[in-house]
């Protein structure tokens, strides 16, 4: 869910702007999974940009506050959101933590980076939201480490179905700052798309694994 539409639009805009999202409907992209994509994201690059990481900092933290109050931590989810949880926690002057996908295979073996307490009230803060299954394994580290997962706050979506199912099975909150209809619309209005390439970017998002 998007809480601010104004937010949604500049957040896709400033995404657009440095080429953090990349949009190539005429020469798709391949996905690790095999996926043909005319989309592809990689928010990383934000943290290249001192004015644009900063604003999604402060968009993150005062939705955060706004939607689940002020949390004990904020627990990155690794290695793409351990950068701009780390920001969003400094921000907020709250302990921070990143999740590995799996255990480490030498030393402590750890799999959650960083002090937790339990029963400590947690953020999730992720980059980008596909298919939903590395940020629930995530979340259900963090659960069995006895923290209460509040929700999730991820820069962007590509809102499957798929994904809007996982998260509801897993009972997890979900919010973004921005998502693909967000997006498609900011690249149309701002002449980056054609009216063309806005209809073929919309019906790769209807069935992504047959696409192309």
């Amino acid at each position: 869910m998007v809480l601010n539409k104004e937010t949604a639009q500049k957040t896709a805009e400033l995404l657009l702007q440095i080429k953090a999202i990349k949009l190539q409907p005429q020469k798709p992209f391949t996905w690790a999974s095999g996926w043909k994509s005319p989309i592809y994201c990689d928010n990383r690059i934000t943290l290249s940009y001192p004015m644009i990481r900063n604003y999604l900092r402060e968009q993150m933290a005062n939705q955060i506050e706004e939607i689940y109050g002020k949390p004990d931590a904020i627990a990155g989810v690794a290695t793409g959101a351990i950068g701009i949880g780390m920001l969003v926690a400094d921000y907020l002057n709250l302990p921070f933590c990143y999740v590995r996908p799996e255990p480490k295979k030498h030393g402590r073996q750890n799999q959650i980076e960083g002090h937790l307490a339990p029963n400590q009230k947690v953020v999730v803060v992720e980059d980008l939201i596909s298919t939903g299954k590395s940020s629930l394994q995530a979340v259900d580290a963090l659960r069995e480490a006895g923290a209460q997962v509040k929700g999730m706050l991820a820069i962007f979506t590509y809102g499957f179905e798929l994904s809007e199912t996982n998260f509801e099975k897993a009972g997890v909150d979900l919010h973004t700052l921005s998502n693909y209809d967000n997006l498609i619309e900011q690249a149309s209005q701002s002449n980056y798309i054609s009216a063309q390439e806005a209809e073929t970017l919309s019906s790769w998002r209807l069935d992504p694994a047959n696409w192309g």
